[in-house]
């Protein structure tokens, strides 16, 4: 009997070892991934400010925050028809279809979400696989950007995905409104939670 609660003690710390070294990966990768971001947004070449990139002061963030990463189940949808998303310059529309229903919890609060495909990016071959997830949630117009936010997914090859909402990001028309055509979440994909996590809002009044 000793000897079986011994092991099983064993079993315990290892296994607690063994998710500790994940998170600890997670983290780093989500930390690299916002270095790289803001010095994509510094650089004129890639940056939605332009000739103001050098002088971006820098996106703020939400800490990093397991429980905003959650698996969903994949409820595709292979009949929907394409349609037109509206953006934020009224004489610019973009063209998509629904790839799938993303159903998950947070907080154990039922959510789901719809995710597109580009019709314009399916003809670029490295884009085959993307999936674009615009959406607003309870923080909007408080902590971060009124408009929403978005998120980049690849398409899963089985029933169940992660969406990461520390990833999550806002429209290049968040930081210059001339020239970009920012795609609206519809109303459909507006979740009955705050989503405390990933980029908050950025107020160039005050940067």
């Amino acid at each position: 009997m000793a000897r079986s609660l011994s092991i099983l003690l064993v079993l315990l710390v290892l296994t607690g070892s063994s998710l500790s070294a994940q998170h600890m990966r997670w983290e780093k990768a989500l930390r690299q991934h916002r270095k790289k971001t803001e010095r994509s947004f510094r650089s004129p070449e890639t940056s939605p400010l332009r000739d103001l990139a050098p002088g971006f002061p820098g996106n703020e963030y939400f800490p990093a925050t397991p429980a905003f990463r959650v698996i969903a189940t994949v409820e595709r949808t292979p009949d929907s028809e394409p349609f037109t998303l509206s953006t934020s310059n009224p004489d610019r529309q973009k063209q998509f279809v629904r790839y799938a229903i993303l159903h998950f919890e947070i907080n154990q609060i039922p959510c789901s979400l719809e995710v597109y495909r580009n019709i314009g990016l399916l003809r670029l071959e490295k884009y085959r696989t993307y999936l674009f997830l615009p959406f607003t949630d309870l923080t909007n117009g408080e902590s971060t950007y009124g408009g929403g936010r978005y998120l980049d997914l690849e398409v899963p090859e089985g029933e169940v995905m992660e969406i990461d909402f520390n990833y999550a990001y806002n429209p290049y028309c968040v930081y210059r409104y001339d020239g970009w055509s920012c795609p609206i979440p519809p109303d459909v994909n507006r979740l009955p939670v705050a989503i405390e996590a990933g980029v908050k809002d950025y107020d160039s009044a005050n940067h």
